[in-house]
């Protein structure tokens, strides 16, 4: 069997349950979308403010998932299972910590950090009924986070995809009892996904400790390697807190819009994040494998891995791209019965299509420097990108609606796709470095 044979195999080996896996996220938020979507269009939109906010306070903890795997992947090529579990339950433990803390924090706060976002009140209403009931969940989405990247770390992707399957099920069957069953609108989305949520990190973290007592290794918090693990994962969590910041950021211009682009922005970012999770597959591969094969010492299976799956996420990108374009006045009317949102809906979907070749290339060279442990350049490479899109994102602010919602959202679109594009010509330039390429456990 050929070299390239083999690093393929090995790739499709994570990337495919990685994907599968991946994409019970957005399902849920896609689930969410066409539920509370046939509620009014202020559901709809406030669903919209409350996810930003909600992904937002979880999202930047990704860390907890992205540096998990580096290191563990890491120690497992170097031939110590035993130390990579315990960074694992290591970093489970300060998920349980973080997660407790930010739902304290996002639960009190909800009204205030919904109106920042600028809706109307009666937006604002619904996303914070929304966001203080999702916040009980984020101690459980944090805990999915960990487990994953220790599991994801060991090369095992089947696991979590079983439990984002059955994850996905049990969220769509309470939603619609809780919303439509119970009448309870809006709060029983909220109340289906946090229960959906907390039983796929109550398996997975059995998952975990069943590893843990196989392999001896220690369950106990050890306030050393819990804080080690924090400073090793804060260049992460200034990279996804820049990134987070350009979401915000478009979300917030998206409000100053009005209430139609704001719904059909909510679920154009919904449907964008589908299939940047479903692209992301291939980077979830690129940070087990480059973080085994470096720990292994083996820098050439890291460039051979790395050009085919650039290759596979440029040509997967423009596939999906394409199909979503072919469908843009297919899929609005699965998510709202009001037709000016179906209408900017559509009009968002073909720009949304066209600029995943550009995503699919940027996601795989983010996992490969993630894999690597190059969290410091990350940091301050996202940095770099945020400062060029703020201009783009004031400037939509800027130019407020006019008389057509569909060229409004197109616009801001047009802008979010140029900050992709920026991010493709930062990290392809660091991606042909070699100074990345660091070697050992």
């Amino acid at each position: 069997m050929s070299e390239a044979v083999s690093h393929r195999r090995e790739i499709l080996r994570l990337a495919v349950p990685a994907f599968l896996a991946l994409i019970a996220e957005p399902l849920f938020l896609l689930a969410d979308s066409a539920i509370v979507g046939h509620l009014g269009t202020a559901e709809l939109a406030g669903l919209g403010v409350a996810s930003a906010a909600l992904l937002t306070a979880a999202g930047v903890f990704i860390f907890l998932a992205y540096g998990t795997t580096s290191v563990v992947a890491r120690q497992l090529g170097a031939g110590d299972v035993r130390a990579a579990i315990t960074a694992g339950v290591d970093g489970l433990w300060l998920a349980a910590g973080l997660g407790i803390v930010t739902a304290a924090l996002v639960a009190v706060f909800a009204e205030p950090i919904c109106a920042l976002f600028g809706a109307s009140e009666a937006v604002i209403a619904q996303a914070t009924i929304y966001l203080r009931i999702s916040s009980l969940g984020l101690p459980a989405m944090l805990g999915i986070l960990a487990v994953t990247g220790v599991l994801r770390g060991l090369q095992d992707t089947r696991t979590p995809l079983i439990a984002s399957v059955l994850g996905f099920s049990a969220n769509v069957v309470l939603n619609v009892v809780f919303v439509y069953g119970f009448a309870w609108g809006i709060a029983g989305s909220a109340w289906g996904t946090v229960f959906a949520q907390t039983g796929m990190a109550a398996g997975l973290v059995a998952v975990l400790l069943r590893q843990a007592r196989v392999r001896d290794a220690s369950l106990h918090p050890h306030p050393g390697r819990i804080l080690a693990a924090a400073r090793t994962g804060v260049p992460l969590l200034i990279r996804t807190l820049a990134l987070r910041a350009a979401l915000l950021l478009t979300t917030w211009a998206a409000a100053s819009l009005g209430d139609v682009p704001l719904a059909a922005h909510q679920v154009a970012l919904t449907v964008w994040s589908f299939l940047a999770f479903a692209l992301d597959a291939l980077a979830i591969a690129a940070q087990a494998i480059v973080g085994r094969s470096l720990g292994a010492g083996d820098r050439h299976g890291v460039r051979v891995t790395m050009r085919t799956m650039v290759q596979w996420g440029v040509w997967g990108g423009l596939a999906i791209g394409l199909v979503v374009v072919a469908l843009q006045s297919v899929l609005p009317p699965l998510f709202t019965s009001d037709e000016p949102v179906r209408t900017a809906l559509a009009a968002a979907l073909v720009v949304v299509g066209l600029g995943q070749a550009v995503a699919g290339y940027v996601f795989v060279l983010d996992g490969v420097l993630i894999g690597a442990g190059d969290g410091r350049w990350l940091a301050w490479g996202q940095v770099v990108s945020l400062v060029g899109y703020v201009p783009l994102v004031l400037a939509v602010r800027a130019r407020g609606p006019s008389d057509s919602a569909a060229r409004d959202i197109v616009v801001l679109w047009l802008a979010f796709t140029a900050w992709m594009t920026l991010r493709a010509v930062v990290l392809g330039w660091r991606a042909r470095q070699d100074a990345w390429m660091v070697t050992g456990a």
